[in-house]
């Protein structure tokens, strides 16, 4: 978000109902988005006080609206790649968000005590809920589609892809932090025959990877990653570094390098942005992922700084999208199945989550790195993989 001053006499806009309204037609419109619905990404509103909603908590306020039945639209992610792609958000920065932008600045979020919280809040909503999302092996993580044509296809190639990174070879004993439901430890299992220890901080997921994979040389450990002390030849982290925060991206490395052999390799996989001086997304860290943060590359940079030398660099974002919409697709179709359980207000909430999302990785606001990362070098350097 930009300056609070940007916007000139907003505190006045604010207090006018007329202007306001018209300025927030103004804003959509700037973004090709009208209010009538005539198509797929314009907005229908159900009630007359959602500009003032959205003026006054940014996306807080739009999705909290949303979730309300407040307004609608056909195509979330087509909005949301025109509310992206045209950075409208930089051009509010309501008074209300204030608390949060300093809370992240100068508190540690994501602390051992509160790092359990998006495990229960989020992780472990249901193994059921999850298996009719996701793909076979329950992978919860950007997909590879370079040369997939289904969801199973993407995961599978995303998996192959890591443990190529990696260079795995038979008797390696690889590190798995933020391990999910273990589908990368079971396909580096069957495929390469090494073996794996995987960390979460989910109760749901070690229940269920246990019971799946009992004749593998897994183990899964409900486990916060700063308190794993052990040496190993792989480390991977697959959508994991986004639950970790600004104030322990060093630490998590620091762990990180403690725990890799001197000749190991580590990858890193996850969603990053573009800018470094930036805060979470209210609504996302209200609903979906508390005390998450997204790193940016010199944030990422700075915390490997004098601990690992950068291998390779990989940015596969555009997937994402895919991916996602592919999850929302299997989400709708099996939602019959949970509507009594979770309800209308749940319903809503998950489809802005996942389009937004969708919309955010396709105007390339967001991105998805694999970083590949040794402790001194490969010596006579390392060959990329794609």
């Amino acid at each position: 978000m930009g300056s609070y001053h940007q916007i000139s006499g907003y505190k006045s806009l604010l207090k006018n109902t007329s202007s306001l309204h018209q300025y927030f037609q103004q804003l959509l419109q700037f973004a090709d988005i009208g209010t009538q619905g005539r198509r797929a990404w314009d907005m229908v509103l159900n009630r007359d006080d959602v500009p003032e909603r959205v003026l006054a908590s940014a996306n807080l306020g739009l999705g909290e609206s949303y979730m309300d039945g407040d307004w609608d639209v056909k195509r979330l992610d087509e909005f949301f790649y025109r509310i992206a792609r045209y950075r409208l958000g930089d051009k509010i920065q309501p008074a209300k968000l204030w608390p949060h932008l300093l809370k992240n600045s100068i508190f540690n979020r994501q602390t051992k005590k509160r790092a359990w919280q998006v495990g229960e809040q989020h992780y472990d909503l249901g193994n059921d809920f999850y298996s009719a999302m996701l793909d076979e092996r329950l992978t919860y993580t950007c997909g590879y589609w370079k040369n997939a044509s289904t969801l199973d296809e993407a995961q599978e190639a995303k998996l192959d892809l890591v443990c190529r990174k990696l260079q795995l070879q038979p008797g390696m004993r690889v590190l798995d932090i933020g391990c999910g439901w273990g589908s990368f430890m079971a396909y580096a299992a069957e495929h390469y025959g090494v073996s794996c220890v995987g960390v979460t901080i989910s109760a749901e997921q070690v229940d269920w990877a246990k019971q799946r994979y009992p004749d593998l040389d897994l183990e899964f450990r409900l486990q916060d990653y700063r308190e794993v002390n052990e040496r190993f030849d792989r480390i991977v982290s697959i959508g994991m570094f986004e639950h970790v925060g600004r104030k322990n991206y060093r630490h998590y490395m620091n762990v990180a390098h403690r725990c890799l052999k001197e000749d190991g390799l580590f990858l890193l996989h996850t969603i990053g942005k573009n800018q470094r001086n930036s805060y979470p997304d209210p609504w996302i860290d209200k609903y979906i992922f508390p005390n998450g943060e997204l790193p940016s590359v010199g944030q990422i940079g700075d915390a490997v700084d004098q601990l690992f030398v950068v291998e390779d660099l990989h940015n596969f974002g555009a997937d994402y999208d895919k991916t996602l919409m592919a999850w929302h697709y299997n989400f709708e179709q099996a939602w019959p199945e949970f509507a009594q359980q979770l309800g209308e207000r749940f319903y809503r909430m998950w489809r802005y989550y996942l389009l937004s999302c969708a919309g955010a990785f396709r105007a390339r606001d967001i991105q998805l790195w694999q970083w590949v990362l040794s402790k001194g070098g490969v010596e006579g350097g390392y060959a990329r993989v794609s």
